[in-house]
């Protein structure tokens, strides 16, 4: 393998998906690479096939046509569950486990994946140091005593728990207030950067995508419009672009 192709962390190659209730593809013809250490933003308003995307990644959904790969093995010859375990996935709210205390959500996959009892305390406090909250106040919590964006900050703890090379986020801090989203999303820029990880971020929020992305995907009706830097995306002359950037003012 090549060195380009090693730098290739996720693919898609051709690839459309249909649903049989729908009346047309969701996702049409898609072609796209992921860089390691890259942050691509897929970018689009509702319905759009943006979280369909996301989960042709981690094989929540396997594509009607074409092929996605994940470091250069179709995604179909992975076993699902260790694909899963190999990417870390973040949503609203964390989507975390209720009944779980906090430490036990973000130990979730190391348990799974048979870490000792040490390492994987060892490693629960040292996600939640460096997610902002002190392991001797949030470990023994429960989700419901913590506010949205601590549950936030949990989520991404839990994603990054066995160290996977790739994260995916559906739209992590849509359901914040614009003070405590603004500040999660430098926290996780600075975090993408310190820890070199390779992220796709599923967004309808421009701002949100100009500030965190390396480069961003603007999806329309299932199609892949245009693949820009935030400053190619600002220079860009696609009317979907344009009216996006127009909300700015």
């Amino acid at each position: 393998m090549n060195d380009a192709t090693d730098n290739q962390l996720v693919q898609f190659n051709n690839v459309s998906f249909s649903h049989p209730t729908a009346p047309a593809p969701i996702i049409s013809n898609l072609n796209l690479t992921v860089e390691r250490g890259e942050t691509l933003v897929l970018l689009g308003e509702s319905g759009c096939g943006k979280t369909t995307t996301l989960k042709l990644v981690n094989r929540l959904l396997t594509p009607t046509e074409g092929e996605v790969a994940v470091e250069g093995k179709a995604t179909t010859a992975w076993d699902p569950i260790a694909l899963r375990r190999h990417i870390g996935y973040v949503i609203q709210e964390g989507g975390l486990f209720p009944h779980f205390t906090i430490a036990r959500n973000i130990a979730l996959v190391p348990s799974l994946s048979g870490w000792d009892e040490t390492r994987t305390s060892e490693r629960v406090r040292e996600l939640l140091t460096l997610v902002g909250l002190p392991p001797d106040q949030f470990a023994d919590r429960y989700p419901r005593e913590l506010s949205g964006g601590q549950r936030q900050r949990v989520g991404v703890a839990r994603a990054l728990a066995a160290d996977p090379p790739l994260l995916l986020l559906d739209e992590p801090f849509g359901a914040l207030d614009p003070l405590t989203r603004a500040s999660l999303q430098r926290e996780f820029a600075d975090l993408s950067r310190r820890l070199e990880k390779t992220a796709i971020l599923v967004t309808h929020d421009v701002r949100e995508a100009l500030a965190l992305a390396t480069r961003i995907g603007l999806m329309h009706k299932g199609r892949l419009e245009l693949l820009e830097s935030p400053q190619g995306f600002r220079a860009s002359t696609n009317e979907h672009a344009r009216a996006y950037l127009e909300t700015l003012v």
